[in-house]
């Protein structure tokens, strides 16, 4: 039982565990669903419901084929036992699709890192003329709907007017093409957690510098870029986020050997449903799972930097 102040009315008491209440069910509507999918991808039957022998724990109602189909679904040789890994590699569908995601959210993260701090400091100086207009015309990515967005990234990265534009080729269609596209929607993020980081930072500290002599560069790599680095990994990890979960500028810009896991994850429920989706999904949600750890860590470590927390 929780033990209230004495000056707590009766309706106070009420309203305590009300509330608790209330935000219990919030939470269990809204975690449901991805918990559910979690004992769903151990099934045996290639169904996406809950058979009699999983309702009764039976063991021989669970396996791990469809985790198995990951590294196998695509494979030319799934018997082989020798070049079994450089078969996956080359040819497991799931395994291509983590390659481009991987390699699209690490180059993607890095072009919106770079951009979105360098904006979120210029945002930061006093000095910067129409900032409020500037902003919104940063984060615009976040609030204009993605399937506008997409259309338009289209449109422009296949159109004669496109400055990056070599003879035919254009860059829709090519990895580049959603890198760059990954990057503008993964910008804003980055931009919104380093002008956070930038409110408590002590601005007196690079006016020490410049006293001193030092440069902006330097002042920047030696006194600024510590103190916001929290905030910084923190706005690349929600860019990684950002362009590792994204589907709908896939679906627009990507080319034919350039699908992401939601990508096949799209086309497999669309073309061939299998309980496969549900161990990747499984497995995202590990990954979203430590990624988030990771951002509530560095948001603390970030507090206790500006001295919002006790250490």
């Amino acid at each position: 039982m929780a033990k209230f102040p004495p000056y707590m009315t009766f309706g106070q008491k009420v309203w305590h565990y009300t509330f608790r209440f209330l935000a219990a069910l919030i939470f269990l509507f809204l975690i449901t669903p991805i918990i559910i999918i979690i004992p769903l991808s151990f099934n045996t039957e290639p169904y996406f419901t809950f058979t009699s022998g999983m309702l009764s724990l039976d063991p021989e109602a669970f396996s791990l084929r469809w985790y198995q189909d990951i590294f196998t679904n695509g494979m030319a040789n799934p018997d082989a036992t020798e070049g079994w890994w450089a078969d996956v590699w080359a040819n497991a569908q799931w395994i291509r699709a983590a390659q481009n995601s991987f390699i699209i959210g690490f180059f993607a993260t890095l072009l919106a890192t770079g951009f979105g701090t360098l904006a979120a400091i210029g945002l930061s100086r006093s000095e910067m003329p129409a900032k409020g207009l500037i902003m919104s015309i940063l984060i615009s990515p976040m609030i204009v709907p993605l399937v506008v967005t997409a259309a338009g990234m289209f449109y422009f990265y296949s159109g004669d007017f496109n400055p990056f534009q070599e003879g035919k080729q254009a860059l829709a269609g090519s990895k580049l093409g959603v890198i760059l596209a990954h990057a503008a929607l993964g910008t804003p993020f980055v931009i919104i957690t380093v002008t956070a980081t930038l409110v408590g930072f002590d601005k007196s500290l690079t006016r020490a510098a410049a006293n001193m002599g030092a440069g902006p560069v330097r002042t920047f790599f030696k006194i600024q870029m510590p103190l916001i680095l929290p905030g910084v990994i923190s706005g690349a990890l929600f860019a990684f986020i950002t362009s590792f979960d994204e589907v709908v500028a896939v679906l627009f810009l990507a080319g034919p050997d350039d699908k992401t896991i939601p990508r096949q994850m799209f086309s497999g429920i669309r073309e061939q449903i299998s309980p496969t989706i549900l161990a990747v999904a499984t497995i995202l949600v590990i990954i979203s799972v430590i990624l988030l750890a990771s951002l509530e860590m560095l948001r603390r470590r970030s507090e206790r930097l500006r001295g919002l927390s006790p250490s």
